[in-house]
């Protein structure tokens, strides 16, 4: 009997740990926040949080949403229980994507109309840098090690690497065209990043800052101009990446040590960016076109749910 109580008591906390999981998703024409609860696979509620709001993340306490109202020219900074607004950041004009780093002490904010990447000290509240970066820049990212910034700029089609202790950039690498999104590897050995144009994922040595790879992407049955890369997320174990792949509306599943893709996943219209659950079994993609979410199984590599969410979903972020 005892064994059984505690096999019990085990499955209701292992029960209780993913129902409290969270997922928030920037509504972009809804100028709205929307609440999923991923386990029921139903909207909670939606709040109003501000005028086109995109890029969202939470910080490393769990405790703040940082939401990209770009047409407030601002950064809001949501209680992550609450969901009220308890502040705000000095962005810069139109910020749309941001990156947080691993301490949750800096944000770095891409100003797309003004080639500048602003460095935020989210405890004072104030901007202490502006780096001038190539044209449109959007895609950025800190490496989990807090050695870079990169910062792809769109029309120049570069990568720069920004270096957080001197806050200038180090170097540059030339991509393909229109570069959109980048993410480290959990080891910080790796930088992936997307280019939408040419419709490519390239992989990079953080170290050499050397190319190691480049993927093109071909769909059975889509045409080639469907096929623009955009959001990336990439396991803990670096064994898969996984990229959004726009009005594909698939999301590719690469085999992060082969290199080689494994297959497309079909989600909804207009995949935009993707985000993990806590444990990394789930994956949630933004689907902007279908004003949903889809739900992926990553054991059994399957879409499970759709989850209508608002208008031009864009953003995403998990709260254990």
């Amino acid at each position: 009997m005892k064994k059984n109580y505690l096999a019990l008591f085990l499955a209701m906390a292992s029960m209780g740990s993913v129902q409290g999981e969270t997922v928030f998703v920037t509504l972009e024409k809804d100028n709205a926040l929307a609440v999923v609860d991923p386990v029921e696979g139903k909207l909670v509620k939606t709040v109003p949080v501000g005028q086109r709001p995109r890029g969202i993340a939470i910080s490393p306490d769990n405790k703040y949403l940082y939401v990209a109202t770009s047409d407030d020219n601002t950064i809001k900074i949501v209680d992550a229980n609450t969901l009220a607004v308890v502040g705000q950041l000095p962005s810069g004009e139109d910020p749309e994507t941001f990156a947080l780093n691993p301490a949750g002490d800096r944000l770095y904010v891409s100003n797309e109309d003004d080639s500048r990447v602003t460095v935020i000290d989210t405890a004072s509240k104030k901007a202490v840098k502006q780096i001038q970066v190539g044209v449109e820049p959007e895609g950025i990212t800190v490496s989990p090690d807090n050695r870079w910034v990169i910062s792809a700029s769109e029309t120049t089609n570069m990568l720069h690497w920004i270096d957080t202790k001197s806050m200038a950039i180090a170097d540059n690498t030339l991509v393909d065209p229109r570069p959109r999104a980048v993410n480290f590897t959990a080891d910080s050995q790796q930088l992936w990043a997307t280019s939408e144009m040419a419709g490519t994922l390239t992989i990079l040595d953080a170290n050499t800052k050397q190319i190691v790879k480049n993927i093109h992407f071909e769909i059975p049955g889509v045409t080639n101009d469907k096929i623009q890369p955009v959001g990336i997320v990439i396991d803990k174990d670096r064994n898969r990446g996984y990229v959004a792949l726009g009005p594909a509306n698939r999301v590719a599943v690469v085999n992060a040590k082969t290199y080689e893709v494994e297959r497309y996943l079909l989600v909804g219209q207009r995949v935009w960016n993707l985000a993990f659950s806590p444990d990394q079994k789930r994956l949630y993609t933004t689907n902007g076109i279908s004003n949903d979410i889809s739900i992926i199984d990553l054991d059994s590599q399957k879409v499970t749910k759709s989850v209508g969410v608002g208008l031009y979903p864009w953003g995403v972020a998990v709260k254990p």
